[in-house]
């Protein structure tokens, strides 16, 4: 016998014995730590709805800290058995471990970006003063949070290049601080301002300030749970104590709506967009700064749309003429434009006409518009000119989808991201005197995508709705429903879900699994109506199509309920928690992350309150009656055997806040009628929209091994 195939024979025994060793735990029911149930009720219009586990909302109850601490150990026990963990682990780190930068800005001249070389934690940001000059590292948060506990949430450079204002987030909190250094020695300026949330940083073009939106101070016990209402828009003179920045607008008749600034890139106009939660119409109100190097920081602010029937999102302007992306009498968005002084939509001119695709965004680059289209979920980007000439379409790199334009009206460029589930994420410089696009620092991702492919299928939803579906998978694959699956989506607050690479898929990829993405309603792939039929009342609609698209996976033989699992995350963990309860014949697996589980009571914690326009509130008696009938935590049925089930969560989440992961999970674990395991992981000093790579990686790869473990991909599908 030689070496190597001793060392094969070795391996493949030691497998074995690991093997037999999670099958052995998979196949006995878990002991989980004991979770009090008390008498605790709530009413609701005459009903009363037991809620034993509402305890485990209290985030400052040692007690529940200690049942979470518990929880872990049973979970990362349960892991440590799955052999494929530790080849994920190591997989995914390779293709992380691979250079990358975020799509750059132009300000003052010069190209602002972040580049995480590939294991950092969190990237560092440049500056560089030509695309061809040498990069200047400015701000590395690394240096700042050794262990990524605190996140570099954003940062924008001043318009006339001598500030840069960067925001701070302990554990990836949404509350956040701004800080400012100067950009020529990088020495901190002694600002710090406070209590920031759901906020961009708006320079005026002097340098001078900036306006953003800041909350009233939370009670300290209460900082991540705290309702998120009251939010003004601020402005902060840089050298100055945020005590004394001037508010510049407020509406406490209205404290459940969201408040965002932006300034034009000209310095003219302080535009101010008023939402009513997540729902997508807004308010429109615009200042006139009048002269950007000098500008009127208290000239009053002037309601331009007021009847919150639609969008009116301002993207920039030539003098005194605005340009606007808007959905009025346009349910799939156009572009039209319109002076100041006449805001009638009688004298609005068209620059872009609604079409049969959806504008997705909208930007003004060299004196063009330039539009991002969805054509079936699939990305185009067309320009015109500024009296609505089309002037063509910029040629992409293959189908896929295209995100994060940047640009500047006094600039013949355009920067964006193009990808697809099988095309790593790569910027794009677009020059419109040679009308071509060429790559920004291209990453170099070890993964060879030729063995698969994507198809593109449309199924029946329950009441015959169409539904896209994205199916990735090795060329050729047989069949034979045989291949561990996994069926991931969204569905609500108008958000397009697209094809995006994301190394996890890669590597579920590389071990023969299929990986499949159904657009289904309540995302924004098709425009207004879309969104609406999978909202409030028509939440059902949401989940008839997930089911459906299971079901199709399952009849046309791309995978089986012994084999199929399904993810979500935030919205997308209602989804699964809700149809892993609803039909939990289809699934061998289900993952809710961090999703939002308790419908009868989101709303009384930190952003929930800005959801009811989306998922209706308990406190409206027809809105309960609808909310009641799929809310997760409510409808966990005893004796039925559920799908093997990884929850997920983090203890700075203050947007879905883990209350809703504890109660799902203590309710599930308790009514669960087999011995298939019900976990949860619970990651410390990260959030619901950030974690450090080191621990991204770690737990990818604990979520996809339980998969994998659970849907039989088991030890065989291994590759080196």
């Amino acid at each position: 016998m030689n070496a190597l195939h001793r060392r094969s024979v070795m391996l493949g025994g030691f497998l074995f014995l690991a093997g037999m060793s999670a099958q052995a735990v998979a196949q006995s029911p878990l002991a989980y730590p004991v979770t009090r149930r008390d008498a605790t009720v709530d009413h609701y219009f005459g009903t009363t709805v037991a809620d034993p586990y509402q305890w485990l909302e209290d985030q400052n109850s040692v007690e529940v800290s200690r049942w979470a601490d518990a929880e872990n150990k049973v979970t990362f026990k349960y892991l440590a058995t799955i052999p494929l963990r530790a080849v994920f682990k190591r997989q995914l780190t390779r293709i992380f471990n691979v250079p990358r930068v975020s799509v750059p800005s132009r300000v003052a001249g010069k190209l602002y970006y972040s580049r995480n070389t590939g294991l950092q934690n969190q990237a560092v940001v440049f500056e560089k003063a030509s695309l061809d000059g040498r990069p200047r590292m400015l701000i590395d948060p690394n240096r700042i949070s050794a262990d990524g506990s605190t996140e570099l949430a954003g940062y924008v450079p001043s318009p006339d290049g001598r500030y840069l204002a960067y925001s701070l987030s302990v554990g990836g909190s949404d509350w956040s601080e701004i800080h400012v250094r100067r950009l020529a020695d990088m020495h901190p300026v002694a600002d710090t301002v406070h209590w920031v949330k759901y906020s961009g940083t708006a320079w005026t073009t002097d340098g001078k300030g900036f306006f953003y939106t800041r909350y009233p101070t939370p009670h300290r016990d209460s900082i991540l749970t705290a309702k998120a209402i009251n939010g003004a828009i601020y402005y902060h003179r840089v050298g100055t104590s945020d005590s004394k920045d001037r508010l510049v607008y407020a509406r406490p008749d209205r404290p459940e709506w969201y408040l965002f600034a932006n300034v034009s890139e000209d310095g003219r106009f302080l535009s101010i967009n008023m939402n009513h939660g997540t729902e997508p119409n807004n308010l429109l109100f615009v200042a006139d700064l009048k002269n950007g190097a000098k500008p009127d920081i208290g000239a009053p602010v002037v309601p331009i749309y007021t009847g919150n029937d639609a969008e009116y999102y301002p993207i920039g302007n030539i003098g005194d003429t605005l340009f606007l992306q808007t959905s009025a009498s346009a349910p799939k968005r156009k572009v039209v434009s319109f002076a100041l002084g006449d805001t009638s939509r009688a004298h609005w001119r068209v620059v872009v006409p609604e079409s049969r695709d959806v504008i997705e965004s909208s930007v003004m680059a060299g004196g063009r518009v330039i539009t991002q289209t969805l054509e079936d979920v699939k990305s185009h980007l067309r320009m015109f000119s500024a009296d609505g000439r089309a002037l063509g379409e910029i040629a992409l790199p293959g189908i896929g989808t295209v995100a994060g334009l940047s640009s500047r009206n006094d600039t013949p460029e355009l920067f964006y991201l193009f990808t697809s589930f099988l095309v790593p994420s790569t910027v794009y410089r677009f020059d419109m005197g040679t009308g071509r696009s060429v790559s920004f620092q291209a990453p170099h991702v070890p993964f060879d995508a030729s063995p698969y492919e994507t198809k593109q299928i449309f199924y029946s939803s329950r009441d015959g709705t169409k539904v896209p579906m994205f199916i990735t998978a090795k060329r050729g694959i047989a069949l034979d429903g045989s291949h561990p699956t996994v069926l991931s989506a969204y569905g609500g607050f108008n958000i397009s879900n697209t094809a995006f690479f994301d190394p996890q898929v890669a590597v579920w990829l590389q071990h023969g699994g299929i990986y499949a993405h159904a657009n289904i309603r309540g995302g924004g792939e098709y425009g207004d109506a879309w969104h609406r039929a999978g909202m409030l009342d028509k939440k059902q609609n949401v989940f008839d199509d997930f089911i459906a698209a299971a079901e199709y996976l399952e009849r046309e033989k791309y995978s089986s309920p012994e084999h199929l699992a399904i993810f979500g995350y935030s919205n997308g963990g209602l989804l699964v928690g809700a149809v892993e309860e609803q039909r939990p014949d289809l699934f061998a697996v289900a993952y809710p992350g961090a999703g939002v589980m308790d419908m009868l009571r989101y709303d009384k914690f930190s952003a929930g309150i800005g959801w009811v326009p989306e998922y209706g509130s308990s406190n409206d008696s027809a809105q309960f009656q609808t909310i009641i009938k799929y809310s997760p935590v409510h409808n966990i049925k005893p004796g039925v055997c559920h799908p093997a089930t990884i929850v997920t969560t983090a203890d700075h989440d203050d947007r879905v806040v883990p209350g809703h992961s504890f109660k799902f999970t203590a309710a599930l674990q308790a009514a669960q009628a087999c011995a298939r395991p019900t976990l949860i992981r619970v990651e410390t000093k990260t959030s619901h929209g950030y974690m450090p790579t080191n621990k991204r990686i770690a737990q990818a790869a604990d979520v996809w091994a339980f998969t994998a473990w659970n849907t039989g991909m088991g030890t065989s599908a291994m590759v080196p």
